[in-house]
């Protein structure tokens, strides 16, 4: 009897949620704040600098969307070895972003619904946009961890990780 009042305690634990706070507009903001060199937002948008790398944040909370985006470069000056490149790094070693194209430019890219994220995810999201956006046309990763693939599209690892970046933060 005892096991099974343990076994279910242990499972009613699991099941509820590990966080009850909801990222808000407001939460979000403060982030990108305190992890942004310079920044300028209004309500629901927020462009700002990390290591001279330009971040754009929109977030919708009637939606419960939000993206995180890095202008890399004009999308028609890309060749088909590149485009083809950041096409299997989505797949490989982009993880988290995405490498996508918009209005002729080409982007890293973080897309989430808004509430459920919290504060580690959104400086890992930060991470990973930077890393992308740094890492393109060499390695084309987000971070140090890569899924293989039956081609080799880039390079090995970068030296720089994640923890680099978290360190200014």
């Amino acid at each position: 009897m005892k096991k099974f009042i343990a076994s279910f305690v242990l499972v009613i634990l699991l099941s509820c949620p590990s966080h009850s706070q909801e990222m808000t507009l407001t939460k979000l903001g403060k982030i990108f704040e305190h992890a942004s060199d310079s920044i300028s937002s209004k309500k629901t948008q927020w462009r700002f600098l990390i290591k001279n790398i330009p971040f754009i944040a929109i977030a919708d909370s009637v939606h419960n969307r939000m993206r995180i985006i890095s202008p890399i470069g004009e999308s028609d000056k890309l060749n088909e070895k590149l485009k083809t490149a950041a096409l299997m790094a989505n797949f490989h070693t982009a993880l988290d972003v995405k490498y996508a194209i918009s209005d002729n430019i080409l982007w890293s890219v973080f897309i989430h619904p808004l509430k459920e994220l919290t504060e580690a995810q959104v400086y890992d999201a930060l991470s990973q946009v930077f890393y992308a956006h740094i890492n393109f046309g060499s390695t084309f990763s987000s971070t140090s961890l890569i899924f293989p693939g039956n081609k080799k599209s880039a390079k090995k690892n970068p030296k720089e990780n994640n923890q680099k970046f978290i360190k200014k933060i």
